[in-house]
């Protein structure tokens, strides 16, 4: 296994392991479009800068000093057809683009999106600009 595929800080240069129950392989057992599709968003959020990434039970998150990025399977959670992955990300505004399946402001000044992801081409270049985006609004 990757050190990487465990709780790490990652970035260029930056990469360290700790411990942890869950990893990415684990999380994405059974889900191999899933998985390409993050390794996608992954790459992106260690071309941006370091940051630390969690692995959980239902979601695999990216930090700063605070969260900035989550990645999650929704079908483990719906029992309908839906997309492979979903990647949410915090800023400080509220962001227009209709590629948005959904905007909410859990408190005041911080915005949570939610953008559906159905193969990692969807990770081009204005997702990647999102991704630097919210990790700058993260410390």
């Amino acid at each position: 296994m990757c050190p990487s595929d465990r709780f790490s800080a990652i970035g260029p240069n930056n990469m360290s392991v700790s411990d942890s129950r869950f990893s990415v392989e684990g999380f994405f057992t059974g889900r191999e479009e899933s998985r390409r599709i993050f390794d996608a968003v992954r790459a992106a959020v260690w071309a941006a800068g370091p940051a630390e990434m969690r692995v959980s039970k239902s979601q695999i998150s990216f930090r700063r000093r605070r969260m900035f990025a989550w990645a999650w399977i929704p079908g483990q959670y719906l029992r309908r057809e839906t997309v492979p992955l979903v990647l949410t990300l915090a800023f400080r505004r509220r962001d227009s683009s209709p590629r948005w399946k959904e905007v909410v402001e859990p408190y005041p000044g911080r915005f949570t999106h939610h953008l559906e992801l159905s193969s990692p081409r969807d990770v081009d270049d204005e997702v990647r600009g999102w991704i630097r985006e919210a990790m700058s609004s993260a410390g």
